[in-house]
């Protein structure tokens, strides 16, 4: 039977425990650089949480907040293990009034399902990148 799972916010020794996440889920953006990665959990505007269950991390979120309208989902892993048990929508629940924003946005391709079954409005959108630069050969 698994243990009951607990939601917090994130603290600096939850470091190793996430990227450990992210390395499984595939987000190597986040496992490349730790210092890199520690900043961004902790850059002023940043809801972080974490899901444990006998201190082990089995869940995490991150957005980014303005903290009165508008928040942005930027990450959202959970453990194999721990999948389809309530864990994303509990990291979910916990961070809205960590938040204090009305709505929160985000991008995926691979929960839409997921996403569906919250309360939302779904729209289009767009991740814009940074222009490209000519090279000599263009």
């Amino acid at each position: 039977m698994l243990s009951p799972i607990e939601f917090r916010e994130y603290q600096e020794g939850d470091l190793d425990g996430v990227i450990a996440l992210c390395h499984q889920g595939g987000w190597n953006s986040y496992t490349d650089d730790r210092d890199r990665t520690r900043k961004v959990f902790t850059a002023p505007g940043v809801v972080a949480v974490v899901a444990t269950t006998s201190s082990h991390i089995i869940g995490f979120a991150y957005f980014q907040t303005d903290r009165a309208i508008q928040a942005h989902l930027s990450l959202l892993v959970v453990e194999q293990t721990y999948r389809r048990l309530g864990v994303a929508k509990g990291v979910i629940s916990y961070a809205f009034p960590l938040l204090a924003a009305t709505r929160v946005d985000l991008i995926t391709d691979t929960a839409e399902a997921f996403y569906r079954s919250l309360s939302h409005k779904e729209e289009s959108g767009f991740r814009l990148y940074p222009p490209r630069t000519p090279t000599s050969d263009s």
